[in-house]
């Protein structure tokens, strides 16, 4: 019983697999640093929502204006599912 383990053959895997994915960005550099700048006035304390302008303390509130805003501008981003 104690020789259990050492019955079972180690087998490896010769089968090849098939080419490795490339990954492709899904959003550009530029709307990256668009978020970056809306965190930042976030933790600042300078972001406000659209139309009431109340201030912005929720990260993920944040994120969605700086992608928002990316988008305005022209930069590659994937359009929002909500919509």
């Amino acid at each position: 019983m104690a020789n259990k383990k050492a019955t079972k053959k180690a087998s490896k895997s010769t089968a090849k697999k098939g080419p490795a994915k490339k990954s492709t960005r899904k959003f550009s550099p530029a709307a990256g640093k668009q978020i970056e700048t809306e965190l930042h006035e976030m933790h600042e304390g300078k972001l406000k929502s659209g139309r009431s302008g109340k201030k912005v303390a929720n990260p993920k509130q944040a994120i969605a204006i700086g992608l928002s805003e990316a988008r305005k501008k022209g930069a590659r981003v994937p359009p929002n599912p909500n919509e």
